[in-house]
Parts: structure tokens; sequence; C-alpha cells
């Protein structure tokens, strides 16, 4: 506790190699709060210091911490083909209003293995018309992976932006089944 007796914000982080390259993996008491993809050096460093700019705290590398541990575990069998859902707790404190909307209802609401259209998640949450609106929502999402952005696409069959990358994209639904594995 601080010297007000408050609980102090504490965010762990580590990161786990996974079949699309290294992810950023960071907690809060609450549950997951980021996953950050490509975490290499420079955009491991940028994200953490992204992360304690906006919860008011320095990041601490702790693998070992509780959520982290069982994150990384359910990671690794989500890569490994044998998981379809991340069951964790999470915490939306970077994300508010209209886009955590979408994205609760995307993390609900869209199974492993389906996809769908930006249009259509719009209108799931009351707003037809506002696929762009949903694609920006996307593009903020703090919980690439563990909240499938990935499984949102265009309505004419094109596979849509992605801030992991489009071929990061494509590998997460092929891992999936919903396109063929890619070739190179």
């Amino acid at each position: 506790m601080d010297s007000h007796g408050q609980y102090e914000q504490r965010v762990v982080w580590t990161v786990v190699g996974t079949g699309i390259g290294p992810l950023l993996l960071a907690a809060t008491r609450d549950g997951l709060v980021n996953v950050v993809f490509h975490a290499t050096d420079a955009a491991r460093d940028r994200a953490l210091e992204r992360l304690a700019a906006r919860l008011g705290t320095e990041p601490v590398e702790a693998p070992g911490s509780p959520l982290l541990t069982e994150a990384i575990r359910q990671v690794e069998a989500y890569f490994a083909g044998l998981r379809r859902d991340f069951e964790l707790p999470l915490d939306w404190s970077l994300i508010s209003g209209f886009n955590r909307q979408v994205l609760r209802e995307l993390a609900s609401g869209v199974p492993y293995g389906e996809v769908v259209g930006y249009g259509d998640l719009a209108g799931r949450v009351g707003r037809p018309g506002g696929a762009q609106a949903v694609g920006m929502a996307m593009g903020a999402n703090p919980l690439p992976v563990v909240v499938p952005c990935h499984r949102v696409v265009e309505s004419d069959g094109g596979i849509g932006g992605f801030g992991g990358g489009v071929d990061t994209k494509r590998r997460l639904l092929a891992l999936e089944g919903v396109l063929p594995e890619p070739l190179f």
C-alpha cells in the first residue's frame, strides 16, 4: 500500500515466443492488460514506456507471476493448436467507450475458427453503418490474439488491416483453419 492506504498499481510483464514472433504480455492485479506483437527489444521498450505512462507505474519483468504464468501456458497452447479460448481475467483499463463495447462483443461473440465483417460487428453493438468505427476499435485493441481482432474481415472477402501486420493476421486465421497455411 502507498502512504494514503491505497493499493499501488503493479504492472508485470514478460515476452513469450510464438509462431508469429515474440509477444509481450503485461498484467495488472485485475488481469491481462496488454499484448504487443513483434516484441523485440525496441518494440518491447516502446510498449513498456507507453504502459508506464498510461498506468502510472513502471512495469516489472516477472514471468513467474501467477497471472503471467497462466497467460503463457494458454498462449503456448493456443499456438500449438491445443486451445481455442482464453480463460484469463482481462483488465480493460487501456480502452473505453465504444471501442471497449466492440472488443467485448468480439471476445464473447466471435468464436475460434469464425470471422465477422466490420459492418456486421458494428450492427451487433447497435451501430449499423459503423464499420469504419469498428476498424478503429480493432486498431486500438490492447489485447490482440486474446481478444481476437484478427477474426474481423472486410465484407467483400478481403482480409482487412491488422496492427500486427497482414501476414500475422493471415497466420492467425490459418492457425484457426479459416485460411490455408501461408506458403512462405
